[in-house]
């Protein structure tokens, strides 16, 4: 699964990939400093690892992961090729969701490219751009679907939905806003729309609005917007958070305290990317290892079972789950089964998230698995 950062050139972008990723892309003060998109792959902090560390002492702890891609600024103009728009429009097609950074502080050194400072007008350059690219995408999707009409007429119900959601586009509204049936999502599912994909909007304040981001005039027009698209806004010295990242420990919880912050702006920005994507984690924990595995919300057991090894979702017999507050409350889960806290679930159950489980299965398909490669290893090494 991947992010998207994106945003007006000069507003923070890669300073706050570098931050999230310590992937060294370039940074600097002038318009498209990055062209080509810089990826970096980040672990989602997970306190819940490391309270199951302490209690088995694993020999590795593995967190889940996502990655993150460093967009090229966009201007106005982009969706007809200005600028490095068309570079912009292609990379923004491959990510599954957009963090979107907007400026929302006053610096006369840094260089804004608008002449000023204006967090609804910079958001709306974006989306716009998306929108008018999106419109096209549609126009485009409608010709098609009104010329397979004429030949079949369950083609009426693709275009119902596309005029609908090109008349909200032509509002200048982002298809996002658009409430759709899951069978309508379904028709439009191979149109990529860039409106439709989720959002999360970064508010970059200076250090002095650190302790009171709501008193931010800024911060509060760009939270009054997102509410349309029932969005999240999270405001963000990225300034001081790269500062952060560079520190480990003990330095670092004291930077934290002094400036009044339990967790770091990044770690809510990776949590709320991971939320973004419709994604959780269940767990497994032993002594070889405690680790995250990521799934989708509304992943059936069986499903989850296959993130681990395909053999044991083929062959799932059941799964034994506690919780992860019910584990830590009991102090082992030997405590846990004597309280009668570990479940046996079946192939119908919807895994939730911080499940800490144990998959049962038939291990007849691992052996047949491993009894055919060394039947064809054989009749190789004859030949």
């Amino acid at each position: 699964m991947k992010i998207g950062i994106v945003g007006l050139p000069n507003v923070g972008k890669s300073t706050l990939f570098n931050a999230i990723t310590n992937a060294g892309a370039e940074c600097a003060n002038y318009p498209f400093c990055t062209i080509e998109p810089n990826v970096g792959v980040v672990p989602v902090p997970d306190e819940r690892l490391d309270e199951l560390a302490k209690m088995y002492n694993p020999e590795k702890v593995t967190h889940a992961i996502i990655e993150f891609v460093d967009i090229a600024g966009l201007v106005k103009g982009a969706s007809k090729g200005e600028g490095l728009g068309n570079k912009f429009l292609s990379h923004i097609r491959e990510v599954d969701s957009i963090v979107q950074v907007v400026r929302c502080f006053e610096d006369p050194n840094i260089v804004h490219v608008d002449g000023s400072v204006n967090p609804l007008r910079d958001i709306e350059t974006i989306n716009l751009e998306l929108i008018f690219a999106d419109i096209e995408t549609v126009d485009k999707r409608l010709d098609r679907a009104k010329k397979m009409l004429k030949a079949d007429k369950k083609y009426q119900a693709e275009i119902d939905v596309l005029e609908k959601i090109k008349k909200v586009l032509e509002e200048g509204k982002s298809a996002r806003t658009i409430e759709l049936s899951d069978e309508e999502k379904d028709l439009i599912k191979e149109t990529y729309l860039l409106t439709m994909k989720p959002i999360l909007y970064i508010a970059n304040i200076s250090e002095s609005d650190i302790e009171n981001p709501k008193s931010n005039e800024l911060v509060k027009q760009v939270e009054e917007y997102a509410k349309a698209e029932k969005a999240q806004v999270i405001p963000l010295c990225i300034k001081i958070e790269e500062e952060l990242a560079s520190l480990d420990g003990e330095d670092k919880k004291e930077m934290l305290e002094a400036i009044g912050l339990k967790e770091s702006g990044l770690d809510r920005v990776i949590k709320a990317s991971y939320d973004l994507l419709g994604l959780m984690s269940f767990l497994t924990a032993g002594e070889p290892e405690v680790r995250a595995w990521t799934i989708k919300k509304g992943t059936k057991a069986p499903e989850a079972a296959g993130k681990i090894h395909s053999d044991i979702e083929r062959g799932f017999i059941r799964a034994e789950i506690v919780s992860f507050d019910d584990l830590i409350k009991e102090g082992s889960m030997v405590a846990a089964k004597e309280k009668g806290l570990v479940r046996s679930e079946g192939k119908e159950y919807i895994m939730k998230d911080g499940d800490i489980v144990l998959f049962r299965f038939n291990v007849w398909f691992f052996w047949k698995k491993c009894w055919l490669y060394k039947k064809l290893s054989i009749k190789c090494n004859r030949k």
